[in-house]
């Protein structure tokens, strides 16, 4: 059974809401395993990729695994994902898995789908 905080609402597994929130803020940032699926070296590919590797380094530096496979070279790993247009970005982790379709040019709509909050200041 769960024990009462001070407010009178139950915390789970015995740790208060204070405890929680300040449990969450001491752990480090996930890292993210991006999957970008691309169908060869078109422009939209290409441009895919500098606009994910640009927002990746100015929002995960150190804390992202990408993985770039082109659809036409690994169709099997893009019908097992049920890609059905590239390019297409995949968020593996952290939950809740996502996906991106486009050149991804419109970093503020990529950085809701991450689940990342955008650095202040950041216009695009």
């Amino acid at each position: 059974m769960a024990k009462s905080n001070k407010t009178g609402a139950q915390a789970p597994l015995g740790i208060s809401a204070k405890a929680f929130d300040r449990a969450v803020a001491e752990q480090p940032q996930g890292r993210f395993v991006l999957m970008l699926y691309i169908s060869g070296m078109s422009p939209r590919s290409r441009r895919a990729i500098d606009n994910l590797q640009k927002l990746c380094e100015e929002h995960l530096v150190g804390r992202y695994d990408l993985e770039i496979i082109d659809i036409y070279q690994q169709p099997a790993l893009a019908k097992a994902q049920q890609i059905i247009a590239a390019p297409t970005l995949v968020k593996k982790l952290p939950p809740p898995p996502r996906r991106v379709i486009g050149d991804l040019n419109d970093h503020g709509r990529v950085l809701v789908a991450l689940g990342i909050a955008p650095a202040s200041g950041h216009k695009k």
